[in-house]
């Protein structure tokens, strides 16, 4: 009885590997992705932030230079594109983000220029920098909270200012006015939610990165 229960070498090696060797490759593999691929949150800094900020500049999100430290432009980047994935809004880059980003959401505008536009996105409360039918940069955006919505239409940039500008309602950097007093501009606060008196705020860097690129007569469509 003893002897009918060996299996010879030969015969296993003619089957394939043996399920604990499958088990055993497949959570090398997966050891391997989770060590080139680690939990990134502000702070984090090495390679694989580099690698990171590489990824989401190639989508157009405003990240900012790659330099392997993921900052507050960083941060804002990741949550731009949890916003526009569908994911959860914490700029923390885990499992579910990576993966997102392997096969992520390509947005369109909604509107073709052959010059810029810009659109503000309130359900996804991200602000889009378009040309030719084409988004071109994406921005983490906040809008204004329901008791001060943001109002939607078609618009232009009517003017701007280059420089705080001290309203009745908070300090407004750069703003770029497309509506009476409605403007979309820099901020020190812009959370992952709806939170100002009706204006679009995004981050102070990207609003700097994105001065010279807008101006006067440039199209702004606010929309859900």
């Amino acid at each position: 009885m003893a002897t009918s229960l060996l299996v010879p070498v030969t015969s296993a090696s003619a089957a394939g590997p043996s399920p604990t060797t499958a088990s055993s490759a497949s959570i090398a593999q997966h050891l391997a992705t989770t060590t080139a691929r680690p939990v990134l949150r502000q702070g984090s800094r090495g390679t694989a932030v580099t690698t990171l900020q590489r990824r989401l500049a190639t989508l157009h999100y405003d990240v900012g230079s790659a330099d392997g430290v993921f900052g507050p432009s960083t941060f804002h980047a990741v949550v731009a594109f949890q916003k526009v994935n569908g994911l959860s809004r914490d700029g923390i880059v885990g499992p579910l983000t990576w993966a997102a980003l392997d096969r992520p959401v390509i947005p369109k505008p909604k509107y073709s220029h052959t010059g810029y536009s810009v659109e503000a996105n309130l359900t996804r409360q991200v602000l889009y920098l378009a040309r030719g039918g084409s988004v071109v940069r994406i921005l983490d955006a906040s809008s204004g909270k329901a008791s001060t919505p943001t109002p939607t239409g078609n618009y232009t940039i009517q003017r701007r200012i280059d420089g705080w500008r001290q309203s009745d309602l908070g300090l407004l950097w750069r703003p770029n006015y497309f509506y009476r007093g409605y403007a979309v501009h820099g901020a020190t606060s812009v959370p992952n939610y709806p939170a100002s008196h009706g204006c679009v705020r995004v981050p102070i860097p990207a609003m700097n990165r994105l001065w010279s690129i807008i101006g006067v007569g440039v199209p702004v469509h606010i929309y859900r």
